[in-house]
């Protein structure tokens, strides 16, 4: 992994630590919302809320466009997919050490 595309993965795994963004990524994954409607869905105010979208912004985990006047928010889904593909490392080394556990186990209750 290139040294920007770790700062990136630091920027994403940072904005993910903190629930409030985890709960605002809920209520966009299924469709763009204003930041009124998310401050509702979420119980915090629109300024708090249109802080916390500003770091899911530049971690590059939402997105906004315009509509009018307002601005609407959505998951932007490669901002994920980089986060995932980074966790996804982990489980084929978990994978194989429980193989090894369950095989060890039969061949002992077969011994």
């Amino acid at each position: 992994m290139g040294a920007e595309a770790a700062a990136d993965l630091d920027l994403a795994l940072r904005a993910l630590a903190d629930g409030n963004r985890r709960a605002i990524l809920r209520v966009i994954r299924s469709a763009r919302q204003p930041v009124g409607t998310i401050a509702d869905a979420v119980g915090l105010s629109q300024q708090t809320t249109s802080h916390h979208l500003g770091v899911l912004r530049k971690a590059g985990l939402a997105v906004s466009t315009r509509k009018g006047t307002r601005h609407l928010f959505a998951v932007d889904t490669n901002g994920l997919a980089a986060v995932r593909s980074y966790l996804d490392d982990f489980w084929p080394g978990k994978l194989a050490e429980l193989k090894t556990v369950i095989e060890s186990r039969q061949a002992n209750s077969h011994g």
